[in-house]
C-alpha cells in the first residue's frame, strides 16, 4: 500500500470526523458537554460514545483502515438517537451525510436530549429490524467480497483436470491486495448483468482509478481469476459476450466473414457494450509468465527465459497412444482417470490406436503398467497449418508470426519500469498495452512512433503485466490467443474448492487447496 493509498484512507476518517463537527457544536451543549468539544476531529467521536453510553472500544477500532468508516458512521448513528431520532430516514440521512445531518438536528428548536436510558426503552416495528439486518449484511458481505474473499464457479473445462466445471472456489482477496471497485454503483453481489437480462448490472456515473492496497505480485505457477481483458468490449447477445469477443468478430469480418460482417451490421440486434475494468467477465488460469520474463512454447512444452517450465501436475494433452494389448475403453479409461464420456478424450483411431486426452501422471502410470507400446503428442506445429491461420486467431494477430498454439513465441511480458525500444516488428505485440491498458494516444506512422502526440523511439510501462494459461493447454481460451493481464485486471487468487458438483457432491474434492 503506498504513502498515496495510506493518506487517501485516512483522509476519508479525517473527513468524518470533520463533517458532523458544526452540528456537534450544537448538540453537546443539549446533553451538557461543552460545544467545542464537538469541533475537535475525532476526538469528538470519544465524546459521542460517552453521551450515548456506548463501549470506549468502539473509539479504537475506527483507526482501522476502511473498516473504521463503518464503525464511525455506526457511532454516528448511536449518538443520535439520544436526540429521539429513530426513524430509518434519519440514519440513513445521518450514515449518506456523513454526519452532516446533525446540522439539521442542531437547529431544529425541537431537539431535545432525551439520554441513552430512554433509547432503551424504544422498540424497533418488525419491519425496521428486517431492513436494518439486511442493510448490515449487505455491507458485511459487501466488504467481505471487496477486502477478504469472494466466492466463484467454473464453468468450463479449460483448467481440467486441476479445476473441474462445477467446481465451488474460494478466492483469496488478500493474496495480490484488495482492489478497490471502479465502478462503486452497482447492485450488490450481481457481477455485470441483471440475471435473467441483458441489462448491465452497474452505473458509470462514477468511476474510480486504479487503486490496490498492500498490493503483492503474482507468482509464476498461481491459479488467479482476472477481469479477461478482451473482455472490455462484448457483443451483448448469449452467442457472444466473451465467448467470441467482439474483437474477434471485428477482424473475422475484416476477413470477409459474412455472419460476423452481419452481425457488426446490426446493432439493434447484436448491440455493443463496454464494461468498465472491474466489470468484464471474469477467467480462471494459472500464471505461467510473470512481468519481465519472456515466454516461449516449444512442441507443447513451455519455456520461461530458455528455461524449460514445469507442467502442472493436473494438465492435460493431446496424445496418440498405440496400447500394448486390446483394451476396454471405459475400464482402462476410468482406472486412469481419463473421462470417457467426452469422444475427445478417449477416441479411437481403429485397433489399438487412441487419441487420448491424459495427464502426465496418467501417461506415466500407463507406461509403467505396461498398457503403451508407443505414445505420441499431437501438436500443432507451423508446417501442418494453414497459411490462413496466420495471424487471424493468436496474439498478436500479426501474419509476420508463424506461431500456433504449441509453437508459440517468444514474447516478452512487460515489465512495471522497464523500457522498450519500439520497432515496427513488435508494434502489433505492445500497441494494446500502451493504447488501451495504460490509456495512451499511441500510432505508427511511416516507420515513426507517437505517444500522446510526441514522436518516440521507446515506452516505459507503468504496470506489471502476466501471462496466463489455462492446464488444459489445447481447449483454452488464454494469453496465446488474447495477449497480456495487465495488473490492474488481477481479481484475486483461487484459494481452496469448497464445493464441486457433477450430479452429485465430488466429495473427495471438497475443501481442497488449489495448487
Amino acid at each position: 500500500m503506498s504513502l498515496t493509498h495510506i493518506l487517501v484512507v485516512y483522509g476519508i476518517s479525517l473527513l468524518l470526523f470533520v463533517l458532523p463537527a458544526f452540528g456537534l457544536y450544537k448538540l453537546f451543549p443539549k446533553a451538557g458537554v461543552p460545544g467545542w468539544k464537538g469541533l475537535v476531529p475525532l476526538y469528538n467521536t470519544w465524546y459521542m460514545l460517552d453521551i450515548a453510553q456506548r463501549r470506549k472500544h468502539w473509539f479504537f477500532w475506527q483507526l482501522i483502515p476502511v473498516v473504521g468508516w463503518f464503525i464511525t458512521l455506526g457511532i454516528f448513528i448511536e449518538f443520535i438517537k439520544v436526540y429521539g431520532r429513530y426513524s430509518f430516514g434519519a440514519h440513513a440521512a445521518t450514515a449518506l451525510s456523513g454526519g452532516l445531518f446533525f446540522i439539521v438536528v442542531g437547529n431544529d428548536p425541537k431537539t431535545r436530549y432525551i439520554g441513552p436510558e430512554t433509547v432503551k426503552l424504544y422498540k424497533k416495528a418488525a419491519w425496521r429490524e428486517w431492513v436494518d439486518a439486511a442493510v448490515f449484511a449487505v455491507v458485511a458481505a459487501t466488504l467481505i467480497r471487496i477486502f477478504v474473499f469472494e466466492a466463484y464457479t467454473i464453468p468450463s473445462g479449460s483448467m481440467e483436470k486441476t479445476l473441474l466445471i462445477n467446481d465451488f472456489l474460494f478466492v483469496s482477496k488478500f493474496s495480490y491486495g484488495p482492489r478497490l471497485p471502479n465502478t462503486p454503483l452497482s447492485v450488490p453481489f450481481v457481477h455485470n448483468y441483471l440475471p435473467g437480462s441483458s441489462m448491465r448490472s452497474y452505473t458509470t456515473a462514477v468511476q474510480l482509478p486504479y487503486v490496490r492496497w498492500f498490493a503483492a505480485p503474482v507468482k509464476r505457477g498461481d491459479v488467479v481469476v482476472f477481469n479477461f481483458p478482451a473482455g472490455d468490449t462484448v457483443i451483448n447477445h448469449p452467442r457472444y459476450q466473451s465467448q467470441r469477443p467482439y474483437y474477434d468478430v471485428k477482424r473475422a469480418a475484416a476477413l470477409g466473414d459474412a455472419e460476423s460482417q452481419y452481425v457488426l451490421a446490426n446493432p439493434e440486434e447484436y448491440p455493443i457494450v463496454v464494461h468498465p475494468i472491474d466489470k468484464s467477465d471474469n477467467y480462471i488460469k494459472r500464471c505461467v509468465g510473470i512481468a519481465g520474463d519472456t515466454l516461449e512454447v516449444r512442441g507443447g512444452q513451455v519455456f520461461i527465459n530458455g528455461k524449460a517450465s514445469e507442467p502442472p501436475p493436473h494438465s492435460q494433452m493431446p496424445y496418440v497412444l498405440e496400447l500394448a494389448r486390446p483394451a476396454d475403453d471405459v475400464r482402462i479409461g476410468n482406472t486412469y482417470g481419463i473421462v470417457t464420456s467426452d469422444p475427445s478424450q478417449w477416441e479411437s483411431k481403429g485397433g489399438n490406436m487412441y487419441q487420448v486426452m491424459i495427464t502426465p501422471a496418467a501417461l506415466q502410470k500407463m507406461q509403467a503398467d505396461g498398457w503403451i507400446r508407443n505414445a505420441r503428442p499431437t501438436l500443432e506445429s507451423p508446417a501442418g497449418t494453414d497459411a490462413r491461420y496466420w495471424g487471424n486467431v493468436l496474439f498478436p494477430y500479426d501474419s509476420a508470426y508463424k506461431w500456433t498454439i504449441d509453437f508459440y513465441g517468444p514474447v516478452w511480458i512487460p515489465k512495471k519500469g522497464a523500457t522498450l525500444q519500439l520497432t515496427p516488428q513488435n508494434y502489433s505485440t505492445y500497441e494494446r498495452a500502451i493504447r488501451t491498458y495504460e490509456q495512451n494516444q499511441f500510432e505508427m506512422k511511416g516507420g515513426k512512433f507517437y505517444v500522446n502526440g510526441q514522436e518516440t523511439s521507446s515506452y516505459t510501462f507503468k504496470m506489471d503485466y502476466y501471462w496466463m494459461m489455462g492446464d488444459n493447454r489445447h481447449e483454452s481460451q488464454d494469453s496465446r490467443f488474447w495477449g497480456f493481464v495487465p495488473e490492474d485486471r488481477v481479481v484475486g487468487k483461487a484459494w481452496m474448492i469448497w464445493f464441486s458438483w457433477d450430479g452429485g457432491p465430488r466429495w473427495s474434492r471438497l475443501f481442497r487447496i488449489v495448487k
